[in-house]
């Protein structure tokens, strides 16, 4: 964090976790018990479906945050009942499917001043296009904390080791009982870890790997869709309305070979949309490119 964001953080306030995904749909039950007499766990309307699972598996009522136009966290249309009752508050920045990036001081000094702690998932945060990559912790400690994930920074997903940051009551609280019910790293896994958090080379190789491959496709599928499909501010997928995403999907399928996620799996708010993740080999996405002419 120091190297990377010029951000000091106690090596008593920074865990690891067993990867990102169940840091997200288990942190809910723990919060929960922690504070009782809250019940409301809210994320971003369009979103990774495991931050409204994990709520429901706490017995939590999912709230799904409306997005600016930019597709950000839109905070001013939160209800105040909502806020009172808020276990917490999730952001994912940069956003997974929509490659948004949010106001982190914002939302830093929004949950602070509601008293609503603030989890920020950064596993995408490295491939940050529009700007420099940004930390929620850069804001401050108090009051949040921040997740990360080996899985895309470092192609490690196979080995199922993260991180969580920030806030020392909060972190100490999750330490202590996370490790009740074995949500302990290995070993080996955590020098595994260690070893890739050290270097930066490969994350500059990978991020260039990426950027070509999104350029690659969004000029490719505006050519053969007749849509504009932009770059993303971050994120190693395209996001883009397609008018019908299961139907843009299912010719896609047909026509090139290639599996896309349908938007509305990540939310309501992105049906009409289609999420085209660039993650497969080179060659396999220039047999697509070769395919769709």
């Amino acid at each position: 964090m120091q190297r990377k964001f010029e951000i000091s953080v106690p090596t008593s306030q920074i865990a690891a976790c067993i990867g990102s995904k169940e840091f997200v749909a288990t942190t809910p039950q723990f919060m929960k018990l922690r504070s009782p007499d809250r019940d409301t766990v809210l994320f971003p309307a369009v979103s990774y479906p495991t931050y409204g699972m994990g709520a429901i598996l706490a017995g939590c009522r999912p709230v799904a945050v409306p997005m600016t136009p930019t597709g950000g966290l839109d905070l001013s249309k939160i209800s105040d009942a909502d806020i009172k009752r808020s276990l917490m508050i999730w952001s994912n920045s940069p956003n997974n499917p929509t490659g948004a990036l949010d106001d982190l001081e914002a939302l830093a000094v929004w949950g602070r001043k509601n008293n609503v702690p603030v989890f920020s998932d950064e596993c995408y945060v490295e491939f940050t296009w529009a700007c420099q990559p940004e930390s929620i912790l850069q804001h401050g400690l108090d009051g949040v904390v921040v997740l990360h994930s080996l899985s895309k920074r470092s192609n490690l997903a196979g080995l199922r080791v993260g991180f969580y940051a920030g806030d020392k009551d909060i972190v100490n609280y999750l330490k202590e009982v996370r490790k009740h019910v074995g949500m302990l790293v290995p070993g080996p896994a955590q020098a595994a870890a260690v070893v890739a958090l050290s270097d930066d080379a490969h994350v500059l190789v990978q991020r260039d790997v990426y950027l070509h491959r999104l350029e690659k496709m969004a000029s490719v599928l505006t050519k053969w869709s007749g849509f504009d499909i932009q770059l993303p501010s971050g994120g190693f997928y395209l996001w883009f309305d397609a008018n019908d995403g299961w139907a843009f999907a299912e010719r896609l399928a047909i026509e090139g070979g290639a599996l896309v996620s349908p938007g509305d799996f990540y939310g309501a708010g992105g049906s009409n949309n289609v999420r085209v993740a660039v993650v497969q080999p080179d060659d396999k996405i220039e047999l697509v490119a070769n395919r769709l002419g």
